[in-house]
């Protein structure tokens, strides 16, 4: 556990100037901004500004592309802290408290909460629209990672959530839920790195290789995580998690326990880590040091929070 634990804590240091600095300092005064800010910086395992540090030091690297990077993960950062402050609110799941502390909607009020999540969105966006304008080069990686965060991806999951809530789904609408809430911004922090190094567009993802390897691998670590956070939402306890437990029970939610048995989700956890390992040997074969990927593999299986 050394090993991630200091994975992460590099992380923390490379993202946290950025994630401070996203706003000007006219317009922290605001109610809103302030509230944007509670979220945005309360911590967190950082996951997917993580994932994005690791492509990119997996791909070797370039010194002269480390800020943009780092610029796109704060984006990303900020799109995933949106989508956690409207999922907490009591239209959705009702949560009053995130990462150990009270929630947006319980520190600043519904209607602030709504806005600061709005306002994160609209942000990021901004950010990348501005950057685009200056490098022409990185409006796939840009679009790829606005589309992520849609109906085709985070918002798209989260619409089959609240549509389903309350009765049982197939699995098969599970795996689509889940590929689409959680795995579609870890495919956008595995990929938008590589897009970036390589300038990729369009034409030239759709054939390479490479990008179809880092898409396999966001999906089995995707499955992997939220699998592992069903099982947590049973077995731990809030002082751990830093979350609610129990909810997905209590809201009469299907989730990969409730839909496979204990025991079943547990296996399939194991297995999605071992076809996530498979991949990685593949973009091993291609050259690429994986070593920092197989300790976060690891970690999302054992992981107790």
């Amino acid at each position: 556990m050394e090993r991630i634990e200091s994975l992460i804590s590099d992380c923390e240091s490379w993202i946290l100037p950025e994630l401070q600095n996203v706003f000007d300092s006219e317009s922290r005064d605001d109610i809103s901004v302030k509230a944007a800010l509670y979220s945005l910086l309360a911590g967190g395992k950082r996951l997917r500004p993580l994932m994005m540090k690791m492509t990119y030091e997996m791909m070797g690297g370039d010194r002269l592309k480390e800020d943009d990077v780092r610029y796109f993960a704060a984006s990303l950062e900020m799109i995933h802290t949106y989508s956690l402050i409207h999922d907490d609110l009591p239209a959705m799941d009702n949560d009053d408290l995130r990462r150990g502390q009270p929630t947006c909607h319980k520190m600043f009020g519904e209607g602030i909460a709504v806005l600061a999540g709005d306002l994160l969105l609209n942000r990021a966006y901004e950010r990348l629209f501005t950057l685009c304008l200056d490098r022409p080069e990185y409006t796939y990686a840009a679009r790829m990672m606005c589309d992520r965060a849609g109906i085709n991806g985070m918002v798209g999951g989260q619409s089959i959530d609240l549509d389903c809530e309350g009765r049982n789904i197939p699995i098969e609408k599970l795996y689509e839920l889940q590929e689409k809430k959680t795995g579609a911004l870890i495919e956008s922090a595995i990929v938008t790195p590589y897009y970036i190094l390589r300038g990729t567009d369009s034409r030239s993802a759709a054939n390479d290789s490479s990008v179809m390897l880092l898409k396999a691998l966001a999906s089995h670590i995707g499955l992997a995580f939220q699998i592992k956070d069903d099982i947590l939402d049973v077995t731990s306890s809030s002082e751990v998690l830093g979350k609610n437990v129990g909810k997905d029970a209590r809201d009469e939610k299907s989730t990969f326990v409730t839909l496979l048995g204990f025991d079943n989700a547990k296996t399939k956890l194991a297995d999605e880590i071992d076809l996530a390992s498979d991949v990685l040997n593949k973009l091993t074969d291609f050259g690429y040091n994986t070593n920092d990927y197989r300790v976060l593999t690891d970690y999302l299986y054992s992981r107790d929070k």
